[in-house]
This record gives structure tokens, sequence and C-alpha cells, in this order.
């Protein structure tokens, strides 16, 4: 890719992360500003820092005693997210961090995306596979509004608002992954199209959408299909499957009027499926 510019420098040199079993009881609690945020998943919960925070963690663990320290880490910004982030490109999308941002060609159709330290920074063949197929459905067809279950740093609702979607909401049960969507919609100008809500994607579905974007597990999946509001929607995106998930997911959707448009397979593994309801 030609043309990079100059940015900022990365936004941490290192990451400390304390690895707890058990969750926290104030998601409010104030670590001092080298605190990055708290992933919380299941029964545990991950602390991000800039620098060393052995000491408050020590704090922590006498003041919470439900908590147990199952293991910490230092490693760099990239080896969090395996890999340099980078720009890059996905069919028309041009996707950039904001501290290496590229010129933008003709066509191109540029956002910026700091993950943060939330999975994934745009790069996993599922998302990939979405950003195609928003391509396709927005290219096609006049998609006045969207919901986006499972969010994460709200790319696939931001590529959705790019591409003229003028209604979006996108959801994340993760605070800190629904905080890291609303940097990035801030990042693009996109407040007035973009909304981000920390929530369980269950309690979206039944809202009025042309388009359904879902890469998401496969155990929040196969209960949205059924439930009334899926067929509410136009079309569907549905990502973050492997085989044996998808064959179950199409077996389901073999039942409702529907038509599977898109099938993608990645490495074998990685499934997404883009329909229409009929």
């Amino acid at each position: 890719m030609d043309g990079h510019k100059a940015g900022n420098l990365l936004p941490y040199n290192k990451l400390f992360i304390y690895y707890f079993q058990g969750r926290l009881l104030s998601k409010t609690e104030s670590f001092g500003d080298r605190f990055i945020g708290n992933w919380e998943e299941g029964d545990t919960s991950f602390l991000f820092f800039s620098e060393s925070a052995d000491d408050r963690m020590d704090q922590l663990l006498r003041i919470q005693p439900q908590l147990t320290l199952e293991d910490w880490f230092c490693m760099s910004y990239d080896e969090w997210h395996g890999e340099p982030v980078n720009p890059f490109r996905a069919g028309r999308f041009l996707i950039m961090p904001p501290w290496k941002t590229a010129d933008a060609a003709s066509g191109d159709v540029p956002i910026v995306l700091d993950p943060g330290v939330v999975f994934g920074a745009g790069t996993h063949p599922t998302t990939r596979d979405c950003l195609e197929a928003i391509e396709i459905v927005c290219h096609n067809n006049l998609v006045e509004s969207s919901v986006d279950l499972g969010t994460g740093t709200g790319l696939l609702a931001i590529a959705a608002a790019r591409l003229g979607c003028r209604y979006n909401v996108a959801v994340d049960n993760n605070f800190l992954a629904a905080k890291t969507a609303r940097k990035n919609v801030a990042l693009n100008n996109l407040n007035d199209r973009v909304r981000i809500v920390c929530g369980l994607a269950e309690d979206f579905l039944d809202g009025n959408a042309d388009l359904l974007i879902a890469n998401i597990h496969y155990d929040v999946m196969k209960e949205l299909i059924i439930r009334p509001g899926f067929l509410k929607k136009k079309w569907f995106i549905l990502s973050g499957l492997l085989r044996t998930e998808t064959g179950h997911i199409e077996m389901q959707l073999a039942q409702k009027p529907v038509t599977i448009l898109e099938k993608w397979i990645k490495d074998g593994v990685w499934h997404t499926l883009f329909g229409r309801v009929d």
C-alpha cells in the first residue's frame, strides 16, 4: 500500500494485562490514568494498563476477595493483536488506524479504526466477508437502516453508514467494546448516523431495520434466528460460524421464508451467510 502518512505513535508501548477469575463488583472503580479498561468475558476479567499496576492489583484483591488473580502478562500492542495494526483494504474500504493513515485512491471508502485493546482490528476473515456482504447489499439496494449485533469495534456499522445507510444501531454486551466503538464512530464523524448501545443482542433484534448484521457467537445466533424480529428485516448477514454451526443455522433457515444469496467459506473454517427475507 502506497502513501503511508506519518501519524502518531502507537497508543501504548506496552500492555500490562491482569487476568482475574471473577468479576469486579464496581465498573467505575478508579485505577489511575494508566488504566485502559476491563474486558469481561463470562466469569473472568482482563484489566489492561499501560504501566505496571501490581500494587493496585494487590489492593484490589484485598478489597474484593471474590477475585482470584490467575495470571498476568506484559506484551507489546502489536503482540496483543497478533500482528502490527496497519492500514489495509477490504473491497472498497480503506481501513486505517489513526496513528498510521494512508492516502485514499479514487473509489476508496476510508474508515479510521482504533481497535484499542478490543479483540480484532478488522482483518479477521469473517469481518472481511461481512464487509463484502455490506458492499453487495448497499450497492444493489436502498438500505436505510441496519442493526449490528456484537459490534466489537463498531467497524461493520461504520461501514454500512459510509455506504449510505442513514440509521444504524450497533450493540455489544461488553462495556469496553461499546466504549471503543463509540470512539470509532466519533473518529469517523458519524455520531449522527451510528448509535452504539451496550446491551444484549437479543434485546435489540425486534426493532425496525432493513439490514441485520450479526458476526457473533453461535450460541447467541441460534437464538436470534428463531425470534420473530429476525423476519422483520429485509436482508441479513450472519457470520462468525464454524462448519458444523453453519449447518445447524442453514437447517433452521431452510424452514423460514428466506433465501441465501451468497455464502463465504474461508480457510475451510469460517462461514458467512448473506440472504434476504422473502
